[in-house]
């Protein structure tokens, strides 16, 4: 069975869990919502023991473990639910092979949740099949503009919020298809509309605006390989007359962050463990790991220490004669090397002016 993520709640409604889920897809927050309400439903049907097994950089979870805890017996429930975490999508040969026994003769005491943060129809096989003729496979799909003030209004329905079309386009210019943004503003309408009716002028008064041109969503855009998106918002952040030292500590602190992970990833070291002590939340993580998959950990160490010539060059210590235009310049080369690893021979080419 496929269901897409917002109807999977309903397929969970309806019955006990099926022996397996496959939810997977480049839209972090769409995926973590499926993944949690498959959580929620077992925990209401009495499943309280749960356990995780990830891919960790180039390290592949211990398959013999896997097995062994499908074959063996729980030990606090009669069920458990077991969550497979594959942030590249890829189980590889022996995964996929432990993917398939298992749906060959699922275990009547185990639920199989697949997570993966990449999807595309080159990542399915006889292994993701399996889990759809036994169970559901939900995949999170980007939301594409056209998509979006529909999305937008299914949450609000969601909440108990009632708005005409204009207000939700309103808010669908706002969040410029950062749909975690959309969430955080329709829950804060939950609390601020009074179950009133909402149009476009009441919308206006009532949501923040979430498409403002902050350092989180730059560095956001950065992170996940969005350049064009990069540039615009940094024109922006200059109109609005904001000061690059005022951007370069959480520009600093996000790029030693992710030092520190490619470092862990390099030694085939604990990335949970280290996404903990980074305090990097699940929902997160994904972008993350797509950005560590483009750089390794020197080119990340060598973006720390560009980051410090552009706060040379904003506080007038840089080259003699340097304009003042430079600063943005230096700071949209690097977060645009930052974005796409072509961009690189800006951020060369800058070192050696």
């Amino acid at each position: 069975m496929e269901l897409k993520p917002e109807q999977l709640a309903g397929q969970l409604a309806d019955g006990p869990l099926r022996p397996a889920y496959l939810i997977a897809g480049p839209e972090a927050l769409r995926v973590l919502e499926a993944a949690d309400a498959v959580r929620a439903a077992g925990r209401a049907q009495g499943i309280t023991e749960r356990e995780v097994f990830e891919a960790e950089g180039q390290r592949e979870p211990d398959w013999d473990a896997l097995r062994a805890t499908f074959r063996s017996p729980g030990l606090f429930s009669a069920r458990r639910l077991v969550e497979l975490r594959l942030p590249s999508g890829k189980p590889g040969k022996e995964g996929a092979a432990v993917v398939a026994e298992f749906c060959d003769e699922p275990p009547a005491d185990v639920t199989l949740m697949v997570v993966a943060g990449d999807w595309s129809m080159k990542h399915g096989g006889k292994w993701s099949e399996a889990i759809a003729r036994i169970g559901v496979v939900s995949i999170a799909w980007a939301v594409k503009p056209h998509e979006l003030a529909n999305w937008i209004d299914r949450r609000l329905r969601a909440r108990g919020l009632v708005a005409d079309a204009g207000a939700v386009q309103v808010l669908a210019d706002r969040v410029e298809g950062n749909l975690l943004a959309a969430a955080q503003e329709v829950d804060k309408l939950a609390l601020l509309s009074d179950g009133q009716p909402l149009d476009g002028p009441g919308m206006q008064a009532l949501v923040a605006d979430a498409a403002r041109f902050d350092v989180f969503r730059l560095l956001d855009a950065a992170m996940g390989g969005q350049a064009v998106q990069v540039a615009r918002m940094l024109a922006g952040l200059r109109a609005e007359g904001v000061a690059v030292p005022a951007l370069l500590g959480m520009v600093v602190m996000e790029l030693q962050r992710c030092t520190a992970l490619a470092k862990v990833a390099a030694a085939g070291g604990n990335m949970a463990a280290e996404f903990k002590a980074q305090r990097i939340w699940d929902s997160k993580q994904a972008v993350y790991r797509r950005a560590l998959q483009r750089h390794d950990a020197r080119r990340w160490e060598a973006f720390v220490a560009q980051a410090g010539r552009v706060d040379r060059i904003a506080k007038g210590r840089g080259r003699p004669g340097h304009d003042p235009a430079d600063e943005w310049v230096a700071l949209e080369r690097l977060l645009l090397a930052v974005a796409e690893p072509r961009a690189m021979r800006l951020v060369a080419g800058a070192g050696r002016a």
